[in-house]
């Protein structure tokens, strides 16, 4: 073996070497922190960073900071997919790792965002146990007395037993923490909904463009969607998120609409939509300024996603007192038409609402709902009515 010799760093050479080390750390601090309030997953959002073994118990973690960027309180477990419960074996859809929380358990994380602007939390959520399993999402700190969602997971719309959930807030602060919590008390601790795959997005409100008076119509501002998964991002009803992740529109019914993308379903203009995935259930509104006796002519686009979602649809549509239906045929292939509906205006402010007609379920024998997909909204006021009679 050749002797290999080191000549000793003056220290001059040795304080260099150190405020590099500081430079080089100050700089993965701050691209850390830039990520926070880039749209994508939290820091460790996906959880796969997790406890070390000493910070375990089987599946239970024991410290408040064991899973990294994390802090947790309760009956919080780490969950491998393929775990086995009794006779359920809990898979995780994306990456190898989630979260389930027990009864009254909470994960949380402190994010730096803009004050002022808006921004929606997307996160995957799958049922273990009860049927009356929810989460609560909050943000600290919040001006507005009370101002949390409480998702309930009654019903799933996913044939894996995933879904994707999106809630929106407004950023009070320049830094904010948000929080996830089990709210339920079941006989067993250990049950409660397994959580994966946490992301943050910023939303713009889009302004009315000239040709159309409604904000958004073509749906392509929204809340973050999973590019690996293919459920798209349930937006839940108003009465539990008033600031909805959809900008302009409001969820004014007692189930959630389902925002989808075109790399994963059939969208008929752009690369957003939203279904009607709960038949009168799942309604979509949005309020806008109008002239009383003036004439409206609103356009839209009906069709199917391309997700075994078979059969006839109805789209109601209301525009005030005002109602129109059309019908569409679905063979669950892709597919859309054009409608057109022609009101007269009878206040300052009109109420424009779509829903579906009836309850549909996908003909893969998952049991999963399913609906009409809404995209491309217009309305334009016009002076000579004739025409679009």
């Amino acid at each position: 073996m050749p002797n290999i010799s080191f000549l000793p760093l003056s220290p001059c050479k040795l304080n260099a070497m150190y405020r590099a080390t500081v430079l080089l750390v100050s700089l993965c601090i701050t691209w850390q922190v830039a990520l926070s309030v880039t749209d994508g997953l939290l820091p460790n959002g996906d959880f796969e960073y997790g406890p070390k073994p000493s910070e375990m118990k089987g599946t239970v973690v024991t410290a408040k900071n064991a899973i990294p960027n994390w802090e947790i309180s309760g009956f919080i477990e780490y969950i491998k997919s393929g775990h086995k419960q009794g006779d359920m074996v809990l898979v995780v859809p994306v990456g190898a790792y989630a979260v389930r929380l027990g009864n009254e358990a909470s994960i949380k994380q402190k994010v730096k965002v803009t004050q002022g602007e808006f921004y929606s939390v997307t996160f995957n959520v799958a049922r273990t146990c009860a049927q009356e399993e929810k989460l609560n999402l909050s943000v600290s700190p919040n001006s507005e007395p009370r101002d949390w969602g409480i998702l309930p997971m009654q019903t799933m719309y996913s044939s894996n037993g995933w879904d994707a959930y999106a809630w929106a807030f407004h950023a009070d602060g320049p830094e904010v923490e948000i929080s996830i919590h089990n709210p339920g008390v079941e006989e067993d601790a250990a049950c409660g909904p397994l959580v994966d795959s946490v992301a943050l997005k910023l939303v713009s409100n889009p302004k009315r463009a000239r040709d159309n008076l409604l904000k958004n119509g073509n749906f392509e501002e929204g809340p973050y969607m999973f590019p690996n998964t293919d459920w798209g991002v349930l937006i839940p009803p108003h009465i539990e998120d008033d600031q909805c992740p959809l900008p302009g529109w409001i969820v004014d019914s007692l189930k959630a609409v389902k925002y989808i993308d075109s790399e994963h379903f059939a969208v008929p203009e752009g690369k957003r939509a939203v279904e009607l995935v709960a038949g009168k259930e799942s309604a979509l509104s949005q309020i806008v300024k109008t002239i009383i006796n003036k004439i409206y002519v609103l356009t839209f686009n009906v069709g199917d996603t391309r997700n075994s979602c078979v059969g006839s649809m109805v789209v109601e549509v209301y525009a005030g007192k005002d109602r129109t239906q059309v019908p569409y045929e679905s063979k669950g292939k892709g597919g859309f038409k054009r409608a057109k509906f022609v009101f007269k205006a009878v206040s300052n402010h009109t109420r424009i609402t779509f829903l579906s007609s009836f309850y549909t379920m996908k003909s893969d024998n998952s049991g999963s709902l399913c609906g009409p997909v809404l995209d491309d909204v217009k309305l334009v006021s016009v002076r000579n009515p004739r025409r679009h009679l």
